[in-house]
């Protein structure tokens, strides 16, 4: 650049004519100035300054025929690269075009600079073609305008460059916006040669000669003197913040990364609640999943628009000082909101002078950067007030957003509300979002949602340690709001942020410019653009409107709706343009995903429908306002002191117990086969006894079902390990709002995925612990639940008693069953539910129905269950046979799954589904898609198999949501179970009632629900009897909702039922001395579990690199129940200690693995003198293999968790020998602190960073005693020093079992290279190898699968303890 600039003063001499020599100097000064994007509209006046620009070598150029479009897109540019783009146009209505965009640059303060050509002054009103008077042609949306001469050489050219410097200033200076230089030329306006004199070029021989620009322009720092003035104002603004209660962070528009920053760093410091506007950023945040705190430390409330559309929130809210940063706010009800809390403190803080007030609310303008004024607060502390509203807050937030969620997920079709809950999942780090007006941004702003992320790589973690989240950058034309040049200016945007940019627009929108099309295809640096086009033929904003109401349809369609049926498919086309249209939610999601990977610019056309997208919206805001209203009732309920914590977590579990209860059967359960030769029939299972520290007691019922993936060993393994993690652990109050709030706090509180908790398990624990938050409150179950507030006269009816549906084994004749439906009937049942397909042959299944209905007629609810044990054909026989018996439904009517809907369509036959929900645990949503066919009448839900209260309250939801009945149905509890299962049926009615008044439906009858069980009952858990009965003034058998109450509430426990009482065991902690050759060893044990006999099953746990015995003992406590436990912490690590011998004394000691497996070895032999199981953990686990390969005399089977046999290449070996040498170096130099927090930024580490109690995890590291022994470990024990156990894999005898995690992809890749090793022997007897080694994926987590998940790792040890103890007994010589 500065040899083209030195050589400037010959090519100007040798320009042609003057006209050229001053267009040669704007184009010039521009590139000066670091305005090097122009676009060009054709036209033959501003020639000069087209060609002077195209030929200009650091001039990038792109043209379009409409100056609207070419305008707007100059503006986009601007928007992405925060520098100003120059436009170029003809005379004219050329320039009037530059109009709108002009309007909306001014009103959003984007820089643009204009050079507009024009006629000379003695052609204006004389009727020249295109001469129109251009002099302040923009009036007051331009910050300067100045009117060049036409070029002469009587003007010094040096004005020309201070006009433009001058230009540039006033445009990138606050207030920021569009500028306008007018530029008449007279003709030559080609290169035709016409003498001029150079002496106009006089005085610009140093700025030929540099590359700077003529004048510049110096913003001098405020004295110290201004600095005081300004603390001295801002004093006032300081103690409004330091006196606030209940503050708010309303953050409008953000630009950039730093001001981005700035504003989370102000967030976590005043700790307010923040609502961020969509064009924030922060709106679609991505967090990042290693650091899952950032939701914690700042409370971000996403849907308080909807929030607000409550009225007792809104009169609840009430903030007393405000701070927006930014300037305007897409959501009108959060705008409504700020004038509502009015008199209250606004502060607004803009870098612009202009008053954007349109309440006329604020009380304090502060005009500034956002980094200068975060940079002010931040020297000021601000106190923390009002945690119980925060937390209140965070619920209703929470709350909300479940709703919505639930609500867009159930709808199946693709409504606009889903193409904006989704849209961000297609948006990474390197993309960009430019969403229209109208619907479009209110959609996105209303609907969008964050995410939490894993694929984020080490520098992502070290860079946003501080805030560990991705700004999705958002842009959108909201200084004047128009659906005008919205392609353009996405397209420049693009051009302008270097990103791939999706663009979201409404169908309106794009036509009303697809001229901005054109400029797609011209070459330019860019990365390819995403349209996303909702198409819902109109304006469909108008039908949102109060207008809609009150206008007739004709005028609608023509005058707002401007309804159209024009192709955007062939308009795409015509331009060149790929196209897809989509109408299904899987075509949206395929069509986005493909995109990505694309390359191309494409537009993605969703098909909409204007009357369906106003009733879809309708129904989510009453749904949202009925959410809101519900959270505040239940949480209002709550005697919640103002200090709480911002969890609500205000009550400590002091201990949980369980006890083994045994009850007695009148007759076999029909789930399960009868045994003719048995007489005696029991029902075991577990009561729950929770204990809170005020003295409170909540029960709950653990009963599973053998016939389903656990039994009560599982159960009870499950329960020990929640003995441990239960005491001390803080119950939340948002527990009883559902939706959720248990698989968070199961998370987020005890460390385990929610889903990884047999179902009875969970539902046993979450019914505990409502009971318990009910006791405390001196509320009842149903009440915490749905509070009586919400329920009115008419609703509450429904609410007192629930009725049941009587349950029968039809396995005796048909005349028989039929007398007993008779007998049911007569004692005052409406509805009767028989089992079938018990007989090999269905038509005698038939027969009973036939009968059954003859004798009760038509008025009695028949529903049969088939329990899935019926082919396609017989189901359909059974089903041509019983057509006119007028059933309810028949309740899993086929063995696959994947014929119910064939079944439904082909026999006619309502159907219900049980079994098929049983595994919809972890996204039941997503999985119950294809069930909501019409055929499909009920879902029959057993809270104790589909994972308790949570699951079965989503599930129900989804039932009613789609019109179906939501189907309680007990498995077989006691009468502490039921009462549960009453209440919560109670409940579902209340919801279903309610769901019924928003959708405008019909309110049904109630539901019978399936809890006929207790006739099955012939002793009880309960010393009160369960109240279900004949109800004198219904007529009908129902329960009653107070007498189950009651029960919960007053529960005496019939100790004649209870087999065994059970709490947590306690850890016994010792040492062992252990004599090697060279040293001692003082070994640090803990164990748990009785010691039985000589030939015990001992469990020896060992940890890995940096963790001590400690870390096993949950996992120790699960197990104890099938062997006595031991975990030790290794040489060198924690308590454990080493001494050399006397005669030794400065001999260094060595702990490599043989070394170390020798000391293990000799511990075994004092421990036991027969076999034991290892279970090993990454370093660990190398050692238990070595052991296992070398010491089968002591070791009856090896568990090896995220370990390797070790490196088979030398050179690796030295590599890595190396690498841990120089590791242990720095551990010893530079402290355990310092060596920890560069380990856990470790790719091996990334699914464990995101664990809630990472922290925690971490914090225990730093328990070592003698960091020196740690370093040695870490350096002797090196997978470099170790030799490689490949070959030796191949002759191993020793029982593996080889667990990883899912996300482990190194080590997932070990494990599978180690089974085939261990299946193929020498001798190649595969058949027999396979015998010894299993392997098992641990799914939800990463390398640290014991701490990560360690549920499922509980269950595969013990499984693993079993099978090796069969082979033992079945091999008595294998025990030594």
């Amino acid at each position: 650049m500065l040899d083209n600039a030195i050589g400037m003063n010959y090519s100007l001499g040798d320009h042609v004519n003057i006209n050229a020599v001053w267009a040669s100097l704007l184009i010039e000064e521009c590139s000066r100035l670091g305005l090097t994007y122009f676009c060009i509209a054709p036209g033959s006046r501003s020639s000069p300054l087209a060609v002077a620009a195209s030929t200009h070598p650091l001039i990038t150029c792109i043209a379009c025929y409409d100056e609207r479009s070419l305008a707007f897109h100059a503006l986009g540019y601007a928007r992405g690269s925060h520098r100003p783009a120059v436009i170029i146009t003809s005379s004219g209505t050329a320039v009037s075009n530059l109009l709108p965009a002009v309007v909306e640059a001014s009103q959003d303060f984007v820089p643009v600079l204009l050079l507009t050509a024009d006629r000379p002054p003695e052609l204006q009103d004389a009727g020249a073609n295109q001469a129109i008077n251009q002099v302040n042609h923009f009036g007051s949306f331009v910050r300067f305008f100045f009117s060049l001469p036409a070029p002469t050489d009587q003007i010094p050219a040096r004005m020309i460059l201070t006009t433009l410097d001058s230009a540039v200033h006033w445009a990138t200076s606050s207030p920021y916006g569009p500028v306008h230089i007018n530029c008449p030329f007279r003709e030559p306006l080609d290169n035709s040669p016409k003498h001029w004199m150079s002496s106009c070029l006089k005085g610009l021989d140093i700025w030929t000669s540099s590359i700077e620009p003529f004048t510049k322009y110096i913003q001098v720092q405020h004295s110290h003197a201004c600095k005081s003035y300004t603390y001295c104002q801002m004093a006032e603004v300081l103690e409004l913040v330091q006196g606030v209660n209940k503050g708010l962070l309303l953050v409008g528009a953000v630009h950039n990364e730093d001001e981005i920053w700035a504003v989370l760093h102000l967030a976590r410091h005043i700790r307010w609640p923040v609502v961020a506007d969509i064009l924030s950023g922060l709106r679609l945040r991505k967090l990042l999943a290693s650091f899952p705190e950032t939701e914690q430390n700042i409370l971000f409330l996403d849907h308080l628009d909807h929030a607000l559309l409550s009225e007792s929130v809104k009169d609840w809210i009430q903030f007393d000082v405000i701070i927006q940063i930014g300037s305007r706010i897409t959501s009108k009800r959060i705008s409504q909101m700020i004038e509502e809390c009015f008199p209250c403190t606004y502060i607004l803080v803009d870098n612009h002078p202009c008053r954007h007030d349109p309440s006329h609310s604020v009380t304090h303008r502060i005009q500034s950067t956002i980094v200068q004024f975060v940079d002010f607060l931040l020297k000021v502390q601000v106190p923390h007030r009002s945690s119980k509203w925060c937390s209140f807050l965070r619920a209703l937030d929470m709350m909300v957003a479940s709703e919505i969620s639930f609500q867009i997920c159930a709808d199946y079709s693709l409504t606009e509300p889903h193409v904006a809950h989704e849209l961000s999942r297609a948006l990474t780090s390197n993309s960009a979002l430019f969403v229209g007006n109208s619907m479009a941004i209110r959609d996105v702003d209303m609907y969008g949602r964050n995410w939490t992320t894993c694929t984020h790589t080490v520098p992502d973690i070290m860079l946003n340690s501080e805030f560990p989240l991705q700004w999705i950058r958002v842009a959108g034309n909201r200084g004047a709001s128009g659906i005008d040049g919205l392609l353009s200016t996405a397209i420049g945007f693009a051009v302008g942020c270097n990103k791939h940019v999706l663009c979201v627009v409404g169908d309106i929108s794009f036509l009303h410019d697809t001229n901005g099309l054109a400029i797609l295809k011209q070459r330019m640096k860019r990365k390819p653009i995403l349209m996303l086009v909702i198409n819902n033929h109109g304006g469909a904003i108008f039908s949102l409107l109060p207008i809609a109401d009150r206008t007739e349809p004709r005028i609608l369609d023509q005058y707002f709706y401007t309804t159209h049926n024009i192709s955007i498919q062939n308009l795409c086309l015509a331009h060149g343009l790929n196209h897809v249209q989509v109408k299904t939610k899987v075509e949206l999601e395929e069509a986005l995903s493909m995109s990505q990977h694309l390359g191309t610019d494409r537009v993605i056309e969703v098909e909409s429908c204007i009357d369906a997208n106003a009733t879809f919206h309708s129904m989510l805001r009453k749904f949202a306002r009925q959410s809101a209203d519900h959270t505040l009732n239940v949480l209002s309920q709550f005697s919640v002191p103002d200090t709480i914590s911002c969890s609500l977590s205000i009550c400590k579990i002091c201990r949980m117990e369980y006890s083994l209860y045994r009850i007695q059967l009148c007759a076999p359960p029909t789930s399960s086969y009868i045994d003719h030769n048995r007489s005696r029939f029991c029902r075991e299972g577990f009561i729950l006894s929770l204990y809170l520290e005020d003295g409170s007691v909540g029960y709950g019922e653990v009963a599973p079902l053998e016939i389903h993936k656990e039994n009560l060993l599982d159960a009870e393994e499950q329960l020990r390990f929640l003995l441990h993690f239960m005491t001390g652990a803080k119950i939340s109050y948002f527990l009883p709002l559902l939706k959720g709030s248990f698989s968070s706090w199961i998370w987020s509180t005890l460390g385990i995925p929610a889903c990884e908790i047999f179902p009875s398990v969970r539902c046993g624990l979450e019914m505990a612990i409502l009971n318990a938050i009910a006791v405390k409150h001196g509320s009842s179950f149903l009440n915490i639940l749905y509070p009586l507030t919400e329920i009115d006269e008419e609703i509450s009816k429904r609410s007192t008693s629930i009725k049941i549906c009587a349950l029968i084994d039809s396995n005796k004749s048909p005349v028989e069953v039929a007398s007993i439906a008779t007998t049911l009937v007569e004692e005052g049942f409406t509805a009767i539910k028989l089992k079938v397909a018990r007989r090999a042959d269905p038509i005698k299944d038939a027969e009973v129905i036939q009968e059954v209905r003859k004798k009760v007629g038509h008025r009695i609810e028949l529903r049969v269950d088939a329990n899935r044990n019926w082919t396609y054909q017989e189901a359909l026989e059974f089903g041509f046979l019983i057509k006119d018996c007028d059933l309810q439904y028949i309740e899993e009517p086929v063995q696959n799954e994947e014929d119910i809907i064939k079944y439904c369509e082909e026999s006619g036959l309502p159907v219900a589904l049980d079994e098929t929900i049983d595994k919809f645990q972890k996204d039941p949503l997503n999985m119950l898609e294809k069930y909501a066919h019409p055929g499909i009448v009920a879902i029959v839900i057993k809270p104790s198999v589909i994972g308790g209260f949570e699951n079965a309250g989503l599930i129900a939801r989804w039932a009613q949501r789609h019109g179906k009945m939501a189907v309680v149905s007990a498995a077989f509890e006691s009468g502490l179970g039921l009462s549960a299962y009453i209440i919560f049926s109670s409940y579902l009615e209340l919801q279903n009632a309610y769901l019924c008044k928003v959708m405008n439906r019909e309110l049904c009858p109630p539901v019978a629900q399936g809890l006929g069980t207790y006739q099955w009952l012939k002793e009880d858990v309960t010393t009160d009897p369960i109240s279900i009965c004949h109800n004198s003034y219904s007529g009908f058998v129902e329960a009653s909702v107070a007498k189950a109450t009651h029960i919960l509430q007053n529960l005496q426990i019939n100790n004649d039922v209870i087999c065994k009482t059970s709490m947590e065991e306690q850890v016994l902690r010792y040492q062992l001395n252990v004599n090697s050759k060279d040293f001692c060893s003082f070994i640090k044990v803990q164990e748990i579990g009785q010691r039985i006999d000589i030939q015990e099953n001992i469990l020896l746990f060992l940890h890995g690199f940096l963790g001590t015995g400690e870390e096993w003992i949950p996992i120790m406590k699960a197990v104890s129940g099938s062997a006595r436990c031991i975990s030790i912490d290794l040489p060198g690590h924690g308590g454990s200690k080493m001494q050399n011998h006397v005669a030794k004394a400065t001999q260094e000691i060595t702990l490599s693995i043989d070394v170390v497996a020798d000391v293990l070895y000799k511990l075994i032999e004092q421990i036991t003198p027969g076999k034991v199981t290892l279970v090993g953990y990454s370093m660990g686990a190398r050692i238990a293999l070595y052991m296992a390969l070398r010491f089968s005399d002591k070791i009856k089977g090896t568990v090896i968790i995220s370990g390797s046999p070790g490196l088979q290449d030398n050179i690796a070996r030295k590599i890595r020998r190396a690498e841990d040498d120089s590791r242990a170096c720095s551990l010893v130099t530079h402290g355990l602190q310092v060596f920890l927090d560069t380990w856990y930024t470790g790719e091996l580490w990334e699914s464990l960073r995101s664990h809630p109690h990472f922290n925690r995890i971490v914090a225990s590291r730093l328990l070592h005693e003698d960091v020196q022994s740690l370093s040695k470990a870490l350096s002797d024990l090196s997978v470099g020093r170790q030799p490689p156990l490949w070959e030796d894999l191949k002759l191993c005898s020793t029982p593996l079992l080889i667990v990883v995690g899912e996300r482990d992809k190194k080590f997932k890749s070990i494990a599978e290279k180690m089974c085939y090793e261990l299946s193929h022997d020498e001798k190649g007897s595969d058949d027999l190898r396979n015998e010894i080694y299993e392997m098992v994926e641990i799914p939800n987590c990463g390398h640290a699968v014991h701490l990560e998940n360690p549920l499922p790792v509980i269950r595969a040890v013990r499984q693993f303890l079993t099978r090796v103890n069969q082979n033992s007994t079945s091999n008595p010589e294998s025990n030594g």
